[in-house]
């Protein structure tokens, strides 16, 4: 079953259950990936189909941040409502102890000793977490404190 079609599945059920906030969120969920599909004319793979939830999650985040500045709790409420309902469909997220060991490695790896190889350990970091669930924000704090940035 794609992506598309579990989506779908839960709409029929949110609405049946009368849940308004989750039937809103897979209705993004479900425009953002059929606006990909029509973009790439061609169906989604799983991967793919991963990688706009992630983007749908960090923007939402980011919405967050926003909203929380400026006093507006009901939206950032509503925000990490949505990130929740996108979150079921996402692979489990790795814990910061495991993002720190990778990191630990990336460091090793590429032989990094200051601040300036930044860049060189991220790079390394983001394409050994490739598919997996994580914030980049964290990362590249972990990062920093790894090199002492």
């Amino acid at each position: 079953m794609t992506f598309l079609e579990r989506i779908n599945q839960d709409i029929t059920a949110a609405m049946k259950a009368k849940e308004a906030e989750r039937l809103g969120a897979l209705r993004m969920v479900k425009t953002a990936l059929k606006n990909k599909e029509i973009e790439k004319m061609a169906p989604l793979d799983d991967a793919e189909s991963i990688k706009i939830l992630q983007s749908l999650v960090k923007q939402r985040r980011d919405s967050i941040e926003s909203y929380q500045k400026a006093g507006r709790t009901d939206l950032a409420d509503k925000e990490a409502a949505e990130i929740k309902v996108i979150e079921t469909y996402l692979p489990a997220a790795l814990d910061e102890a495991a993002i720190a060991q990778i990191v630990e490695a990336a460091v090793t790896e590429t032989g990094a000793t200051s601040a300036k190889e930044l860049g060189l350990v991220m790079k390394a970091v983001i394409a050994k977490l490739a598919g997996q669930t994580v914030d980049g924000k964290i990362v590249n704090q972990l990062v920093r404190a790894k090199l002492g940035a």
